[in-house]
């Protein structure tokens, strides 16, 4: 037996892909949740050479994970996080780390005032993260101020101060961040985009996500269920605008799963999906209204934020906002449904109370 087999066992990347999931699409099989678990210890080791790790990584996309696989990846990759959990109870937001390129970032802002509401939030990113390196959470808090690099116990602390925090994947994932160039080089996503946005730095235990394709919200919440480290309460998610954690405007697929009992396990707990009319809470336009200026989405999208929770909006953002925020507070089941979320993230927003955690952010 190799040293290499001695440190990892049987399954380095080359043998799972002639053997098992590198054969094409059609007739690829799934790995094994002890073959995943292995083949994502070798990959956060740095043990196989760049060429057969890319092609595993392809080998994945061609033939979709599957939630064994999903959670076996996202269990060893916990294994390197930095936890900080903030004494409040905060909900989870991680949105797709490769950033939006059209549309308005919402997700800072709905989470102010979802905090401002008394429900805390966390949110997290990378920096300019493969495939598309575009504006995410991070750039549009640095633009409003914000310090974003902070040590994973000082966002615990921003949380607990101000009831919203953000957690920079560097400090806290950083056997995933230093994947970056390796990722790069691919030039297509892999199920490494999915995993990081399911790191869960604050160790909530209410996540809120996004999809495009409501099989998908299904195998995110099977990928916690299956998780051995995860201890997920509650999954909301629903189909955003670019793959991010704002809702599109329309007619919005929406996913809910509850844990029913604190004894139940093995993924037992409600799944429900429904639709929702966006006109029906306030946001009677389309998706091209919320779009903005391609070359400067974070400064445009912190504009927005700033003159939102000023009160100095009263406008599709100001809407789309207030129902990003509706949706967070309910997730954490602050309220008993989204008309009352609306209608309290609309005060917070009116009183100033919004505005009043923003400037506490600022000054953190």
């Amino acid at each position: 037996m190799s040293k290499t087999s001695d440190e990892f066992g049987e399954w380095p990347l080359k043998r799972l892909m002639t053997e098992v999931c590198g054969s094409g699409p059609k007739s690829a099989e799934d790995l094994s949740r002890a073959q995943a678990t292995e083949a994502m210890r070798r990959i956060l080791a740095g043990d196989p050479d760049h060429t057969t790790l890319g092609a595993f990584w392809l080998a994945n996309r061609w033939k979709h994970n599957d939630a064994e696989e999903l959670a076996a990846y996202t269990d060893v990759m916990c294994e390197h996080v930095e936890y900080a959990e903030p004494d409040c109870d905060p909900v989870d937001c991680g949105a797709n780390y490769d950033g939006k390129g059209e549309t308005a970032i919402l997700g800072a802002a709905a989470g102010i005032v979802a905090a401002a509401a008394g429900t805390p939030v966390v949110v997290h990113s990378g920096d300019r993260v493969p495939t598309q390196k575009q504006d995410s959470y991070k750039h549009v808090l640095d633009e409003l101020g914000v310090a974003t690099e902070l040590t994973p116990s000082d966002s615990a602390d921003m949380v607990d101060e101000t009831g919203f925090g953000f957690y920079y994947q560097p400090a806290f994932n950083p056997a995933i961040d230093d994947l970056w160039e390796r990722r790069d080089n691919m030039g297509v996503r892999t199920f490494v985009n999915t995993i990081e946005t399911l790191a869960n730095p604050a160790n909530a235990d209410v996540h809120l996500g996004s999809f495009y394709h409501l099989a998908f919200a299904k195998k995110v919440i099977d990928t916690f269920t299956a998780s051995e480290h995860h201890d997920i309460r509650r999954v909301i998610m629903f189909q955003g605008m670019e793959g991010y954690d704002d809702i599109r405007p329309g007619y919005t697929k929406v996913a809910e799963w509850t844990r029913e009992s604190e004894a139940d396990g093995d993924g037992a707990g409600e799944f429900t999906d429904y639709e929702i009319e966006t006109p029906n809470y306030g946001m009677d336009f389309e998706t091209e209204d919320l779009e903005v200026n391609p070359d400067d989405v974070a400064g445009d999208s912190a504009t927005i934020t700033r003159e939102v929770l000023a009160g100095e909006r009263d406008d599709q953002f100001a809407d789309a906002v207030a129902l990003n925020a509706a949706f967070r507070i309910y997730a954490r089941e602050d309220v008993d449904d989204l008309d009352a979320g609306l209608e309290k993230a609309r005060e917070v927003i009116a009183d100033g109370s919004a505005e009043a955690v923003l400037e506490e952010l600022q000054s953190f």
